[in-house]
């Protein structure tokens, strides 16, 4: 019973839609209606509000990161062995990123799950989250991209989990994984044919 309320309630943060809470409360408008339609930061972006794209992006993260915490609270307060000590947080951490990708409030069409990811790895090893975003801040940097630095350092991510923390993250690394490159299918296909736009920081004129 634990483990089913925490999942669920890992569930529910997760699916809480920061980007477009936040544009709606500020003015910015509904975000499903700019750019891509996308409720991330990386869309909110778009509005030109850079506070308010950074403000999404720490939520996103953050909502990942306290599923986790919450989890590892549960399991330390029921005194669980420590096989589900470890496994509890590690299931909390794949609802949030569920509950972002597939809100149950946006018909189950969410956002694509990157910074939440980076939320999620940071709670359960600093040094893989920490990789993780080094590795997008690199590549966004360098090719202006922000799809492919996500792809990138999600794809390179179990393997990082794999060295530093071991096959149980590194499975929920590859997890994530899988489904933010199922969810980037459309930047995919816009990278291959060369018309996937790039990171821009200015409003354009």
């Amino acid at each position: 019973m634990v483990f089913i309320i925490c999942v669920v309630l890992a569930y529910l943060l997760g699916s809480i839609p920061f980007g477009l809470v936040l544009t709606k409360a500020t003015g910015a408008g509904d975000i499903r209606k700019i750019g891509s339609g996308n409720i991330g930061a990386t869309n909110v972006l778009r509005t030109g509000r850079k506070g308010l794209a950074a403000a999404t992006l720490i939520l996103d993260a953050g909502k990942g990161a306290v599923a986790v915490v919450l989890a590892r609270l549960a399991a330390s307060y029921w005194h669980m062995a420590p096989a589900d000590a470890e496994t509890l947080p590690l299931l909390a951490a794949a609802a949030s990123f569920l509950g972002h990708i597939c809100p149950v409030w946006l018909g189950f069409n969410g956002g694509k799950g990157v910074a939440t990811a980076l939320g999620v790895l940071l709670a359960l090893s600093w040094p893989v989250g920490l990789a993780a975003l080094a590795i997008w801040l690199i590549t966004a940097f360098a090719l202006r991209y922000s799809s492919l630095a996500a792809l990138i350092a999600a794809g390179t991510s179990p393997l990082v989990s794999l060295v530093v923390s071991g096959p149980r993250l590194a499975l929920l690394a590859l997890f994530l994984a899988l489904l933010i490159v199922i969810r980037h299918r459309e930047n995919i296909r816009r990278l291959v044919a060369g018309t996937e736009s790039k990171i821009k920081l200015k409003r354009s004129t």
